[in-house]
């Protein structure tokens, strides 16, 4: 894949990733790791919850999220986040077949550091029925491209 500059963006550039299915052992195998609550580590408990069933953990959407999107956006020097908001519409679930859509919304080259500029990213987790389980706007850093 042929890596971009902030030259090569523009607002409105859209990216799209490959297709993941989360099951429930990668979800319980997080959880124990990462975030230990019944509703991460366990059907029958996850039930009675605000879930009313196992759910993944947010930050297990988000780091399946970052996997997405590090394959699929191709900044040259890698996908460097400079802050951002966050948000879990809905929870991942069992079974979920994910996809990552990621849209240019700002291009800001940087006025003391002409090698670089910031790139404002809306990023949509969604499942195999198109609904957003996670929307994350991060701020990015992205090189300018080399002068010879």
């Amino acid at each position: 894949m042929q890596r971009l500059y902030l030259e090569d963006l523009a607002v409105g550039q859209r990216f799209e990733s490959r297709v993941l299915q989360v099951d429930a052992d990668a979800i319980k195998a997080y959880a124990r790791e990462f975030d230990p609550q019944p509703f991460h580590l366990d059907e029958e408990a996850a039930k009675s919850t605000f879930f009313g069933g196992l759910a993944a953990s947010g930050w297990h959407t988000a780091s399946l999220t970052m996997r997405l999107i590090v394959e699929s956006v191709p900044f040259a020097g890698g996908v460097i986040g400079s802050g951002g908001e966050l948000s879990w519409p809905r929870p991942t679930r069992p079974g979920d077949r994910l996809r990552v859509v990621s849209e240019v919304l700002e291009i800001t080259p940087s006025r003391s550091r002409p090698e670089r500029g910031m790139v404002l990213m809306r990023s949509t987790t969604l499942n195999q029925n198109d609904e957003p389980v996670q929307v994350v706007s991060p701020k990015c850093v992205v090189q300018r491209r080399p002068q010879d």
